[in-house]
């Protein structure tokens, strides 16, 4: 019984900490080694939670948030995606990928007052 507990204790933790990266107003970009030179800087969005995972460390959140381009940037607002901007085939993310974003982020501050 004890056993089965701790086990409880421990699943619960991980999937608390697997959420983490959609906490509040966060921006999160899904990448790989092989398409870095694509990615968006997100230092535009240092005031938000702001996460990078990359494909050969982190497979199970691309499955988890069926991610099928590569860069792919999302924001998500307490754990809901708010917006998804995807590079396509061309490997490459649309030039206005921020304004996308940062006009998504206004909107959810305009309204959480």
């Amino acid at each position: 019984m004890k056993n089965i507990i701790i086990l409880i204790v421990i699943l619960n933790i991980n999937l608390a900490y697997a959420q983490d990266y959609k906490n509040d107003i966060s921006v999160v970009q899904f990448s790989a080694s092989f398409v870095k030179d694509a990615e968006m800087s997100l230092v535009k969005f240092k005031d938000y939670n702001i996460h990078s995972f990359y494909m050969e460390q982190n497979r199970e959140i691309f499955k988890t948030e069926k991610i099928k381009y590569l860069p792919t940037v999302v924001l998500y607002h307490n754990g809901k995606e708010i917006t998804r901007v995807e590079s396509g085939i061309n490997l490459k993310l649309p030039d206005n990928c921020d304004k996308k974003i940062s006009k998504h982020i206004d909107e959810l501050l305009k309204n959480k007052f």
